[in-house]
């Protein structure tokens, strides 16, 4: 992962945070994938995929997380769920976009942006 890549997941897992979300895990792995944040709030479990753009990348961030990704990112969290003391709670699965913004980074979360 790049310095960009990092600083991405930091900054839009402290977005969660400042909204009462409590960080569960960070880059947890599976044989299946990477779940880039995991989170939890009131019964709902969210498993955020971060992408994070600059400069002459400033193409669409979301737009990565194409149908192969939403499946192998269903799959990683199939896998996390196994173990968890979560596996009761609503699942939602978040595409979040870290772009350079005038003063530090602009965050845009796409809350459900795919299901399993």
């Amino acid at each position: 992962m790049t310095d960009v890549g990092r600083t991405g997941e930091a900054v839009a897992a402290k977005y969660y945070q400042q909204r009462g979300w409590l960080l569960l895990n960070h880059n947890y792995r599976t044989r299946l994938g990477e779940l880039d944040l995991i989170l939890y709030k009131e019964n709902t479990l969210v498993f955020a995929e971060v992408k994070t753009r600059t400069g002459a990348m400033l193409d669409r961030p979301a737009a990565a997380v194409d149908a192969r990704k939403q499946n192998r990112l269903i799959l990683a969290a199939q896998q996390y769920l196994q173990h968890s003391p979560y596996r009761d709670a609503a699942i939602r699965f978040d595409v979040v976009e870290v772009t350079p913004a005038a003063r530090g980074w602009q965050v845009h979360c796409i809350p459900g942006a795919f299901e399993c």
